[in-house]
């Protein structure tokens, strides 16, 4: 599987960033990927390599590249709930200063960057994240209605400002969704009201909670890590993309 080291040219310098594509000629539709707020590490390349061997592009930048390259902050082998407190001391100050107007400032340098790729299609792109990531790839998705075919995020924090901040987010995305949310994140009442204004947005999507998981769960270097929630990730990420995407293979 052919992996590259990136640097994306953005409007405060240039992002590092990852990207994996199958080995073959063809040119394949693009991924961008957002990663969760500990960054690009092993475990997010390697996801990258799995969808990549689907015939896509995938592309995963450092979110935080303002801040140095990634790994932007240092980080153990496996972030047990030991380390976590630390690791988040850290993290956290990064998010905030990852403001609505550089989200949608890189979102653009991220999409038009992707799509002049050699290995990467022309054509609607689609956008994935995890935890704070899928925040991201909704608000990407909202602010490239015509360029993002379908958007999908895990454990993310969608549904925070409550139905009237998801409506606002939604009102202009026409990609087709899919959210995967932990069951410690929302509770089925909170569920209900964001498919409720999910549904008011007008959005083409399926919302749901992947029963037993904590928030984090597709990553395999956490203690949230649940190999059976990771596997429906994929059972789910997967025909979202074929249907709205057409993989070279």
């Amino acid at each position: 599987m052919p992996t590259k080291t990136l640097q994306i040219p953005t409007t405060d310098r240039r992002a590092d960033a990852f990207a994996a594509f199958p080995d073959h000629g063809e040119r394949h539709p693009g991924v961008l990927m957002y990663a969760d707020g500990f960054g690009i590490r092993p475990v997010l390349r390697e996801m990258a390599r799995e969808l990549a061997g689907h015939g896509y592009y995938v592309l995963v930048p450092n979110l935080f590249y303002r801040h140095g390259p990634a790994p932007v902050i240092e980080l153990p082998g496996h972030i047990g709930e030991e380390v976590r407190p630390e690791v988040m001391a850290q993290v956290m100050p990064l998010i905030e200063a990852h403001t609505a107007e550089r989200v949608l400032s890189d979102a653009d340098a991220y999409l038009r960057f992707l799509t002049t790729q050699p290995e990467a299609a022309a054509g609607p792109v689609a956008v994935t994240g995890y935890c704070i990531g899928g925040l991201l790839a909704m608000r990407t998705a909202a602010a490239h209605p015509g360029q993002v075919a379908a958007v999908a995020g895990f454990h993310g924090p969608v549904a925070a400002g409550g139905p009237d901040s998801v409506h606002r987010l939604f009102s202009t995305v026409t990609a087709q969704v899919h959210l995967g949310h932990a069951a410690t994140d929302l509770t089925p009442e909170a569920l209900g009201e964001l498919n409720q204004a999910l549904d008011a947005a007008g959005v083409d999507f399926t919302s749901e909670i992947y029963p037993g998981t904590v928030h984090g769960f597709t990553m395999s270097d956490t203690d949230a890590f649940d190999a059976s929630a990771l596997q429906r990730h994929w059972d789910r990420l997967l025909p979202l993309l074929g249907r709205t995407l057409q993989p070279a293979r």
